[in-house]
This record gives structure tokens, sequence and C-alpha cells, in this order.
């Protein structure tokens, strides 16, 4: 239902994979610098230009696997005023603005059905589903995923350094989960699975809405 074999959909996708990382990193920047952290914005994050938050490596890998990923965003705890819920909070900022350009692309793709412009249908529904999986992936609770952060914030301090400790075999498990055959096909499975089922709710509720 996601990702349908259409050769056309790839031109789509890499426009709609830009704006949607860079909408991701800039929310975590704009996060950190409301809560009193000036870290991103001295190293020019604090923008909405993809440049500013491309990773050439990682946009490289998207058109050579269809996986990549964009510069993370620094963030400094100590000049944050209070790090413990301001710290979770901005790890929820990426996934939120993944969510918004979902629900945004949803309300568009059900006007734009009602007003017979079926020509933006395909890229809105591929939006709305791509920014689905990007904010399911990144609450994937593992180091250095966002869901790691938000949910660091709700742990007791022991669990706290056990979640830190896992932190150094992260990157590895996620390697495998995204690219080790068997594996990967039953987490993108899973992460398909769920964006589905939200976008069809989502889908429900603005249709009844309107």
């Amino acid at each position: 239902m996601i990702f349908r074999s259409n050769p056309l959909d790839l031109l789509i996708l890499i426009p709609l994979f830009i704006i949607s990382i860079t909408m991701h990193e800039a929310a975590h920047a704009y996060a950190a610098y409301a809560f009193g952290d000036d870290t991103a914005a001295k190293e020019g994050r604090l923008t909405l230009n993809p440049l500013a938050h491309l990773d050439p490596l990682g946009a490289i890998m998207v058109l050579l696997v269809g996986f990549g990923w964009a510069k993370p965003v620094p963030v400094d705890p100590r000049n944050l005023r209070n790090p413990n819920w301001q710290m979770p909070a901005v790890a929820a900022a990426g996934p939120l603005a993944n969510l918004f350009l979902a629900i945004l692309s949803i309300v568009l793709l059900i006007l734009s059905t009602h007003t017979g412009q079926s020509f933006f249908a395909e890229p809105l529904f591929l939006s709305a589903s791509l920014n689905l999986l990007l904010m399911l992936f990144n609450l994937v609770p593992l180091p250095p995923l966002d869901g790691a952060g938000i949910l660091r914030g709700f742990l007791p301090r022991p669990w706290q350094f056990k979640l830190d400790e896992l932190g150094a075999y992260g990157p590895v498990i996620l390697i495998v989960l995204v690219f080790v055959p068997g594996v990967k096909e039953v987490f993108f499975g899973t992460l398909y699975g769920m964006a589905k089922f939200i976008f069809e709710f989502l889908m429900g509720i603005f249709a009844f809405l309107g």
C-alpha cells in the first residue's frame, strides 16, 4: 500500500524525501532554540534550506538502496532551561513534523479528490505515506533514533544509563534491521502495516469531518 512498483514514484519520492527530512531536522533545531540552546543555530541549522541538513552519503544511499539519512542536529542539554523534559521534547519535534506533513498531505489529498484534481493525488499519497514511515521509523526506541531520546525522558536514572550503554550498539542493530534479509522484511513490514493503519485512520477522520 505504501510504495507501489511505479518507476515514476522514485522521481516523486526524491524531492518529497528532501522536503520531509529537512522539516524533520529543522523541527529539532527550532525546538532546541526555543528551549534555550543555540548550538544548532550557530551551525546554520535553524533554516528550511535542505542544503543545511542533507548528508551527502545519506543522500547517495537513498538513490542506491532506498534508505538514507540527514545530518543530525546538535543539541547541548546544558543550555536547555529544563533538560529533563525539554530533551525528549526536542527529540519528539522531528517525528511530529513528519506527522504534520502527513496530515497536511492527507487533507490536501481529500480536497484534490473532491475538486477533481487527480493529478495531485499520487504525490500527496506518497507524501503522506513517506512521512508516516519516517515518523514511525524515527520513533523506534533505539539509539540514535528519536524514539530513544523520547523514551529516555520517561525512564528512571538507572535505566537511562542502560539505554545510553545500548547506544554503542545502536548503529549496528539498526544496520541489521535495515539491511539483513529476513530481518528487514519483518521490520519494514511492521512499519508499513502501522503506517497503513494510521493512514486509513486519518483518511477516515478527515473524510468524515469534510
